[in-house]
């Protein structure tokens, strides 16, 4: 169909596909989109064509609308008496032309087996791959989690190699000595000992339930009763391991009805769906399958499964499904076209739990699944929201986020994550141990210096600049972080996230943008903000372990471990060793007295400074910038960026003067005082 616009103007592609859902009929029936070469590209069903079409081109439109929209170059229409009908020949057409923006199956799914190489020392492991190299495999097994349980179990009770290439050596690793290998590299096994433990192995995977259970069983009972109780006890734990492995996959009251449980998850024209299929009353595994459509949400379980149930033989007796409108018409379609006496049914929440709990299951594996094949793809939408509500000049293809953690001023670490395309690129992860607040509780002068530090070797190096960054905090830091940028004469956009409201900051705006909780954009800083603290307190806790587990005594000249844990075991702590005599640490490590002189010299610098680092966190604790009053009557947002500017040379006495010359602070300030940023280990 064409139309003709007037105006002077000549009518876009879009003006005219509008023109064609204006002139459709009110009646049922299919649609197909085509492309500038003819090809279709999608096709749809509708209650009311004319209503149908038109919604494309009115309202608010989503991003799959706009994608289908931008590749069509005309639309046609088929009526038909009523909807039921137009359900079919959807399906006939689909199959027909098999539409780019249509369901077409792709199976996620890639189950792990486990691979029992041909060698004289076999190995056994998990993989994905199966080569024709003469290697026994057992599976496949959906449940990862327990096929790794069953794996640690196994490498507990049979002493067989870890390694994956077998060399010759003169001494055994040291699975040998924790007796979980009998070190077949070192000759200290005979091959035909040695594969008696990989035949027990096999057993223990060969077979089907209740029956290989009985013949371990009578096994382990015979060995018991020849003394042999080494090899009764491996079999014992052995059938357990076995019996976690089969049993992972059962779900506590299903009866021994087979059964599917679809769900789906969908993000744009992304679809994942998730069919958890109940055989017998075992859940045997979950199958994931991937598709791109443009149909609307209640329309895709009905899309789905007339696809995935083209074959009779596959549907069984009862077939679950979350609430869809289209509900008639997929049970009359599995009774008319496709002569089935299966049951499809609805899950509301007022159902069995069992159903409840099975279609929710699917439904979050669907959900992980779409999460995976964005980050393989890239959150462009995401990018493309944060672009606009933040008013960005560019797209924020590369993001960097900073955070600060520290337990009372110990160990100050600031952590620099970088995404690239709405994901994680952990080869420019970066993290800077504080030198200027080390004892100190100050986030703002914490920032300002990894911020200085991060943007002037940056600059040095000419190296690219990120599109926005990210920093873990309110008004206050976005501030203070903006005045160190235009210090250093670079203009990157700034953005706060408050973890309190999730409210986003902009410099200079006290106002936050508020975006709604399922907002791709907020989404999107989210998990940088929740990246950047997970990789700030991790180092942080890393430090922390490294001083409780090594002794401060090392520090001191000419002390080694043995000589540290004498004073340790004679002193106690540093504090005792400082304010010792001479005499008793010569006394102590049998040393001359000019050796115990330079380690009491040394011990008492030591303690000089740990106290020095205690002053100066107390006294931190009453500065401007720790509690919200002293920040409301500091002005901190302007005063303590400053602080940290070395090219404003303003000196501590001055800073002082300004504070208390400053007056009682105004409604803004003292509203940003309520909500201070937060502070400690964050």
């Amino acid at each position: 169909m064409t139309a003709k616009t007037s105006g002077a103007k000549p009518a876009t592609t879009r003006d005219i596909l509008h023109e064609t859902a204006l002139k459709a009929p009110q009646s049922s029936g299919v649609y197909l989109w085509r492309n500038a070469e003819g090809t279709v590209i999608y096709v749809g069903k509708a209650k009311s064509l004319k209503s149908r079409l038109s919604s494309y081109f009115s309202g608010q439109q989503s991003v799959k609308t706009r994608l289908l929209i931008s590749h069509a170059n005309s639309i046609e229409y088929i009526t038909t008496a009523n909807e039921y009908e137009a359900l079919l020949l959807e399906n006939n057409l689909i199959k027909k032309y098999n539409p780019r923006y249509n369901i077409c199956l792709k199976d996620g799914k890639s189950y792990p087996v486990l691979r029992i190489t041909k060698e004289d020392f076999p190995k056994i492991f998990k993989t994905r791959r199966i080569l024709q190299d003469g290697s026994t495999y057992f599976g496949p097994f959906p449940d990862v989690a327990a096929l790794e349980t069953f794996l640690e179990a196994i490498f507990k009770l049979y002493p067989i190699r870890h390694c994956r290439t077998l060399r010759n050596r003169d001494t055994p690793c040291l699975y040998y000595h924790i007796k979980q290998c009998r070190a077949p590299c070192c000759g200290k096994i005979s091959k035909e000992s040695y594969n008696l433990y990989i035949g027990e192995i096999k057993r223990l995977l060969e077979g089907k339930g209740e029956q290989t259970v009985e013949a371990m069983k009578a096994e382990m009972k015979a060995a018991a009763a020849a003394l042999d109780f080494e090899k009764a006890a491996r079999l014992r734990d052995g059938i357990k391991a076995l019996m976690v492995l089969q049993n992972q996959n059962i779900v506590e009251s299903f009866d021994s009805d087979d059964r599917d449980y679809i769900a789906y998850a969908s993000e744009g024209e992304l679809v994942s769906f998730t069919v958890l299929k109940i055989r017998q009353g075992k859940l045997l595994g979950r199958e994931n399958y991937r598709a791109e459509s443009l149909n609307d949400d209640d329309d895709l379980i009905a899309e789905f499964l007339a696809v995935f149930y083209d074959d009779l033989k596959t549907i069984p007796p009862k077939v679950y499904i979350p609430s869809t409108s289209e509900f008639d018409h997929i049970s009359r379609w599995l009774a008319e076209e496709k002569k089935s006496t299966s049951q499809v049914i609805m899950v509301a929440s007022h159902d069995l739990p069992r159903d409840v709990a099975a279609i929710q299951m699917a439904k979050q594996n669907a959900k992980e699944d779409i999460v995976r094949r964005l980050r393989d793809r890239g959150d462009t939408p995401a990018m493309e929201e944060l672009k606009e509500k933040l008013g960005l000049d560019t797209l924020p293809v590369r993001i960097e986020g900073f955070d600060i953690a520290h337990i009372g001023g110990k160990f100050p670490v600031a952590s620099l994550i970088s995404f690239y395309n709405g994901n994680p690129d952990k080869k420019n992860y970066r993290y800077f141990r504080l030198k200027t607040t080390d004892g100190l509780i100050d986030d703002f002068a914490s920032m300002k210096e990894a911020v200085s530090r991060r943007y002037t070797r940056l600059l040095n190096e000419q190296a690219d600049l990120p599109d926005l960054l990210l920093i873990d905090g309110g008004i206050g830091q976005v501030n203070a972080v903006e005045e160190i940028l235009n210090s250093l004469g670079l203009d990157i956009p700034i953005a706060g996230l408050a973890k309190r409201d999730e409210e986003i900051y902009r410099p200079g705006n006290s106002t936050p943008i508020c975006l709604p909780k399922r907002s791709d954009a907020l989404r999107l800083l989210q998990r940088v903000r929740d990246e950047t603290h997970r990789f700030a307190t991790s180092r942080n806790q890393r430090l922390r372990t490294k001083e409780n587990t090594e002794s401060i005594f090392l520090e001191l000249p000419g002390i080694g471990e043995k000589r540290a844990l004498l004073l340790q075991r004679q002193f106690l702590t540093l504090e005792n060793l400082a304010a010792a005599e001479e005499s008793a640490i010569a006394q102590c490590l049998h040393i001359k007295a000019p050796e115990a002189a330079a380690i009491l010299l040394k011990a008492r610098d030591l303690n000089a400074q740990r106290n020095e680092k205690k002053s100066l966190q107390k006294l931190s604790l009453g500065t401007a910038g720790t509690t919200k009053e002293k920040a409301a009557e500091a002005q901190y947002i302007s005063d303590l960026a400053s602080q940290a500017l070395a090219s404003q040379n303003l000196s501590t006495q001055n800073l002082a003067s300004q504070a208390l010359a400053s007056q009682a602070p105004d409604s803004q300030t003292l509203q940003a005082a309520e909500n201070p940023p937060p502070y400690g280990n964050q």
